[in-house]
């Protein structure tokens, strides 16, 4: 048979530990030629916490875990009742993703993995303080977001002008 990747339904924040789960039980029980990998997408966020920037990883799809697997009774199963898990995607019968589907997860990842994502989104015309740089406890207004660079422009009054000044997402909260 050939191998699909298939969506997994599971509980809320379990999906490191279904991961693990499976991926202890898959040799032991016979389902290595059967289930190749399992996969959580993530990409790494930054955020200020306490006055430090701080990089964690962020679940693309929370509550969802990828498996590359041949489906058939035995593997259905087996991953159907790993601790955690609630079910698969798909109405009755488990749906494979397409080719291009997990294609498009799988650039995802590879593309996001060296850069790194601001948390927090600002829009353009929102109220925000400066907390870090020559700037801080100023407020102003965001005028423009750059996401790629993870820079927004925010204009703020010095010495009674409008001035733009650019700043880093982690520089900035909102008021």
């Amino acid at each position: 048979m050939e191998k699909h990747w298939f969506v997994v339904h599971t509980l809320s924040g379990q999906e490191q530990k279904v991961k693990k789960a499976l991926e202890s039980r898959i040799e032991p029980e016979g389902f290595s030629e059967q289930i190749s990998e399992v996969l959580i997408p993530v990409e790494n966020v930054s955020e200020v916490k306490a006055g430090k920037k701080t990089i964690s990883t962020r679940k693309f799809f929370p509550g969802y875990i990828l498996v590359e697997m041949e489906m058939n009774d035995a593997t259905w199963y087996f991953v159907k009742n790993t601790s955690g898990v609630i079910g698969f995607v798909g109405s009755g019968k488990p749906v494979p993703l397409m080719n291009h589907e997990i294609q498009d997860v799988l650039d995802q990842i590879e593309e996001k993995k060296e850069k790194v994502k601001p948390k927090v989104l600002f829009e353009k015309g929102e109220a925000v303080k400066v907390t870090e740089g020559p700037f801080v406890n100023f407020t102003g207004t965001v005028e423009s977001v750059d996401p790629d660079r993870g820079k927004l422009k925010v204009m703020t009054s010095i010495f009674g002008r409008a001035t733009p000044i650019e700043l880093e997402y982690w520089q900035v909260e909102r008021t």
